[in-house]
């Protein structure tokens, strides 16, 4: 069963074609990447999918549904992250996550941060102001809070940026056993290529607002003969198609 459907989906701005008729699905239970450069129409499509945007054309149904009529179904079971938008800088770290908990109706929402705590290596920052921590501590602290709610479907922007390996590795695994455990259906945008060839059954690749090639890391590395996606990435970015890298 597909979680996430996007159809047609199209975001303009004045003359810009920021996103491109895109049509995708994620299935249940499954890791699927979004990829692109900058000004690709990731972070656009992810904020059409959350509802913070407003397509110009197209639909998008997540968990059975209809984004544009019934979105606040939907946004109960799901949640965001990205260590590019900044929780209220003078609340702590416990403060940010219980009024997160509260928005979410998180039953034992304290034994809730308690158990994130643990398992993110939080237990030092919760009582630090959200302001006072560094881009990696930053980026913790926001999985912790898009895992709040245990939700269905996860959207992660950049979810290792700033993190050290050892950190990135941590965050990796748990994700798989997040993933693994409770069935959530992740949609990863990421520049770590060697993070999705670990976490994504799927790929989809975004160039100027349109997606431009998917499928399976193993295959998209097949199709172009290369032993890596960042190489499969630059052939796409560098306008170096299938039959002039194979050539």
């Amino acid at each position: 069963m597909d979680v996430i459907t996007a159809t047609s989906l199209t975001k303009r701005y004045g003359e810009t074609l920021a996103v491109d008729e895109i049509c995708f699905e994620v299935p249940q239970g499954a890791t699927v990447g979004l990829l692109g450069g900058n000004g690709a129409g990731k972070t656009t499509t992810i904020a059409m999918l959350l509802g913070l945007l407003i397509p110009t054309a197209g639909d998008i149904r997540i968990l059975g549904h209809n984004m544009a009529t019934d979105r606040f179904a939907a946004l109960t079971r799901m949640n965001f992250s990205s260590p590019y938008v900044s929780l209220p800088h003078r609340l702590t770290v416990e403060q940010n996550l219980r009024v997160y908990g509260h928005l979410y109706n998180v039953k034992h929402a304290g034994a809730r941060i308690a158990e994130l705590a643990r398992e993110l290596d939080l237990g030092g920052l919760l009582a630090r102001k959200a302001g006072d921590l560094s881009a990696g501590q930053k980026t913790r602290v926001a999985l912790a809070k898009s895992l709040i709610n245990r939700p269905d479907v996860l959207l992660l922007d950049e979810p290792t940026a700033s993190l050290d390996p050892d950190t990135g590795d941590m965050v990796r695994s748990w994700l798989e056993r997040y993933r693994a455990q409770s069935g959530c259906t992740i949609l990863l945008a990421s520049h770590n290529m060697a993070e999705v060839e670990r976490l994504c059954s799927h790929v989809l690749m975004m160039k100027q607002g349109r997606i431009v090639d998917r499928g399976a890391p193993a295959d998209l590395l097949s199709r172009y003969g290369r032993e890596d996606l960042e190489e499969v990435f630059l052939d796409i970015a560098r306008n170096r198609g299938v039959a002039e890298v194979m050539g």
